[in-house]
């Protein structure tokens, strides 16, 4: 029976009546002679005490969640300076949010937190997570919260426990900003989702110098603090907000889409404000001093309790940083330009490089090329001189919006064998469809797919708010923008013989 119970560690839950079944299967393999069974009411007594805290019955998410701790005791390793070590994780928020053209939908939430005061430095949404996103985190968390229109006075720094006049005169960028602490993480933990384990994420680390250690393979118990504050937003945050689902199915409420919800940015803001106010000055019970243990401090007063001992040192970033956060990828500069997913991207700033050799002779040659996933406008171009050039799309102009490679993908799909032009066409009516809404049955008939909408609906909300200004109206190639032609005012021949004194 030990051999049945522990073989529905991996498997779906299954009744008692089953496991007794497998454990005469079991007797029937192994024995060469009948063994005779104690009755059915002694077998089931036999199972409480063998399946006492193993979930072999309950919950399959619970029974993998305890199968995954360690044989031995619990530990962890020491953090005593903010920074010093940080969890990273992703998880989906159990919150329906109304994006554009009424479509509800559950959203991620990935955040960062400071092992050695709790501080949430970074959380953001979005509808799938990518490795952009996460980089965003390590930008946020080296950047204060600036205050924003709404917020209450008393989620100023100045107002709070934290050492606002002495950071400032170290950090100029503090004056008007939110009592959030800014931490430089030195050691990130993170899980193996490719997310955290891509390229991009790693490039976004050494950058900024950070280590980054991967947990192991399927043990949570490596990052248990993050895990634990992501189930306290839900606790704290989420089961307060309208549109709250339950953490499983049996747990949802009815028509929550028909509901009053809010979109993403508003949810967004609501978050950021609710750590400030709400987490970053509540008594964490992981944060007391041994001189004094039954107080149990806050982040924010723990945050300033560690930086008399350990410091701060301001990490400004700038608009370069930001681009060199962003996903890269390396290819070679033609005569047409740079071609990206069937888009193609060009500038008069790369003619002195087109078909040229990189000098970057482990990528044999090839250019270094950072883009944006959520706005396929532009791209990024590292040269010679380790400048950045910026090399706008070529068809920007057939396209009144920006829009991410997830609109441009479902375009791709429908138009499967056009030119990039048709791909640029069918995205601009794809997101105008979305915008539109449904018209009358019988002036159009065909409405756009619930899947066209959702895909509509993800694109704007996170173009919504990036940090980069929106890309002139038509693309810096002359020859291929849409002007008016003005009035042509022919000119008489010139005669060289004529007297010029003369009047007509």
């Amino acid at each position: 029976m030990q051999q049945a119970i522990a073989e529905t560690a991996d498997a779906s839950s299954r009744t008692i009546g089953f496991i007794i079944w497998r454990t005469k299967a079991i007797l029937a393999d192994c024995e060469s002679t009948a063994v005779e069974l104690p009755s059915r009411a002694t077998l089931y007594r036999l199972f409480d005490k063998l399946a006492a805290g193993t979930h072999a019955t309950g919950s399959a998410r619970t029974r993998r969640s305890i199968n995954a701790r360690p044989s031995g005791p619990f530990g962890e390793v020491p953090a005593s300076a903010p920074g010093e070590l940080m969890q990273i994780d992703s998880t989906p928020l159990d919150v329906l949010v109304r994006l554009d053209d009424g479509i509800a939908e559950k959203v991620e939430l990935t955040a960062m937190v400071d092992i050695a005061t709790r501080s949430i430095t970074a959380a953001v949404l979005r509808p799938t997570t990518k490795a952009a996103d996460a980089s965003a985190l390590l930008a946020r968390s080296v950047t204060p919260e600036a205050m924003r229109p709404g917020w209450s006075e008393a989620l100023r720094m100045s107002r709070s426990v934290l050492p606002h006049r002495r950071l400032l005169s170290i950090d100029e960028r503090l004056e008007h900003v939110a009592a959030r602490p800014v931490i430089v993480p030195e050691t990130i933990v993170c899980d193996h989702g490719k997310v955290f384990v891509s390229h991009n994420f790693r490039a976004s680390c050494r950058y900024l110098g950070s280590n980054l250690q991967p947990a192991h393979k399927a043990t949570p118990t490596d990052k248990g603090t993050i895990e634990k504050t992501l189930g306290s937003v839900a606790t704290l945050f989420a089961q307060f907000v309208a549109g709250y689902t339950g953490s499983t199915t049996d747990r949802r409420g009815r028509r929550l889409e028909d509901g009053r919800l809010w979109s993403l940015p508003e949810l967004q803001n609501l978050l950021d404000e609710w750590v400030i106010a709400c987490w970053q000055t509540r008594p964490h019970d992981g944060l007391r001093d041994p001189e004094a243990p039954t107080r149990a401090f806050s982040p924010n007063e723990k945050y300033a309790t560690l930086l008399e001992s350990c410091g701060y040192i301001p990490a400004p970033l700038s608009g370069e940083d930001y681009v060199e956060l962003l996903p890269e990828r390396w290819q070679a500069i033609n005569s047409y330009g740079i071609r990206i997913k069937r888009r193609t991207y060009d500038s008069p700033e790369l003619t002195p490089l087109r078909r040229q050799h990189s000098g970057v002779a482990a990528k044999k040659g090839l250019w270094e090329i950072h883009h944006d996933p959520y706005d396929i406008s532009r791209i990024w171009v590292r040269d010679r001189r380790n400048r950045w050039i910026t090399v706008f799309w070529k068809h920007l102009h057939r396209v009144g919006v920006p829009f991410g490679e997830l609109a441009w993908d479902r375009a791709c799909e429908q138009v499967p064998s056009g030119t990039e032009e048709q791909i640029a066409d069918a995205a601009a009516a794809l997101l105008r469809r979305a915008h539109d809404g449904p018209a009358e049955q019988k002036d159009h008939p065909a409405r756009p797919s619930r899947r066209d909408r959702r895909v509509a609906a993800r694109t704007r909300a996170t173009a919504a708010d990036r940090p980069i200004p929106e890309p002139p109206a038509e693309p810096p190639h002359g020859d291929e923008a849409d002007t008016d032609l003005a009035e042509v005012i022919p000119l008489g021949l010139f005669d060289p013989l004529a007297n010029p004194w003369k009047r007509p």
